[in-house]
């Protein structure tokens, strides 16, 4: 069993199946989108044809929406999944925050809550999209003054409350718009078929994966995950690789993989970030150049599924630096990868 080769394909990193960028977000479940400007090229390099107008008109569209989920972190998901989603992490979330808000000596009564998110619903009922800003404005054509942390804090849990979704795609700052009005309405799930299809969507896009890496994703807790595992057990093949424990899908993809690939991967890209352990694909001497001790992910090259450099994807020329000058690094490949993400930056 070879992890990587299955992962890369699995990830629709090599050999792509879908055209569409809802697709892939679909097939992928939920996608890491901290970056704001670098998810665009997450989702788009798993297509067949990338393309940033494609991902564009999806996003505008409410095809794929970008929110706050598992981990109570910036992700991707297909607009249909939105709702189980949120109901499935809410809970989770909401404790996460009371937390934050707490250890800052913020504490914002249910009554203030309702009555900013009224206003929230009476700006956007005029608007199709609204920044921040707008709401800062709006509140204060109110008369009410907020700080920007505050402001931060009502806008999530109008998010966590199902009233607010991404709005239009803006070059640099995210947006926000009304779900009611953007996304379709959501068919009603139970918390264990909610866990079971979870399950059934991570192992068959991020598999091969290990328990411990299913827990790392979703946020929820080992019981949980172990039950939505348990739901759909006649659907997962365990497979040992090195003396470890991994399980995928019986739908998941094991050929298909094709050796001298370069990739160019964006910062918080599913292939490391989705894994609790990402000893798979980076070596640990080279762990730190991946990801720092505090959760922040940079741009990474790959070469046939392992991690070989870091890449600089904003500003004028490309830029690469390997981790060590003596390892290999296919020069034809990442010219054909960098035209890749040069036309998908021009589409």
């Amino acid at each position: 069993m070879n992890p990587i080769s299955q992962r890369l394909l699995n990830q629709q990193l090599i050999c792509p199946q879908f055209t569409r960028p809802h697709d892939v977000v679909a097939w992928m479940g939920a996608m890491q989108a901290q970056e704001y400007r670098m998810m665009r090229w997450a989702v788009g390099m798993r297509t067949k044809r990338p393309s940033a107008r494609a991902f564009e008109q999806a996003y505008n569209e409410g095809q794929i929406v970008r929110a706050h989920l598992f981990r109570t972190t910036w992700q991707l998901v297909a607009g249909e999944d939105l709702g189980w989603m949120l109901s499935l992490c809410r809970d989770n979330a909401l404790r996460g925050m009371a937390g934050w808000m707490h250890a800052n000596g913020v504490d914002i009564p249910r009554a203030e809550q309702e009555a900013i998110q009224q206003i929230f619903q009476d700006h956007l009922s005029a608007s199709r999209t609204a920044l921040k800003a707008d709401f800062a404005a709006a509140l204060e054509q109110r008369g009410i003054l907020m700080d920007d942390q505050r402001l931060s804090y009502h806008i999530r849990l109008a998010e966590y409350s199902g009233l607010l979704c991404s709005g239009d795609l803006f070059p640099m700052k995210p947006s926000y718009a009304l779900a009611a009005g953007k996304l379709p309405k959501a068919s009603p799930m139970t918390q264990e078929e909610a866990t079971a299809r979870l399950a059934r969507t991570y192992f068959r896009s991020h598999g091969p994966a290990s328990l411990e890496d299913f827990v790392w994703w979703s946020g929820l807790n080992i019981g949980d995950c172990r039950k939505g595992m348990d739901a759909i057990k006649g659907e997962l093949i365990e497979v040992r690789w090195k003396g470890l424990s991994f399980f995928r899908h019986r739908d998941s993809r094991t050929r298909g993989f094709r050796s001298g690939t370069v990739t160019l991967l964006p910062p918080y890209d599913e292939y490391l970030i989705g894994y609790k352990s990402r000893h798979v694909a980076v070596h640990q001497d080279h762990m730190h150049r991946a990801h720092s001790g505090n959760g922040i992910f940079w741009p990474i090259v790959l070469q046939d599924g392992q991690a070989v450099g870091n890449w600089s994807p904003f500003g004028g020329k490309m830029q690469t630096e390997r981790f060590h000058p003596e390892l290999s690094l296919d020069a034809c490949a990442l010219e054909k990868e960098t035209a890749r993400y040069t036309r998908f930056l021009s589409k």
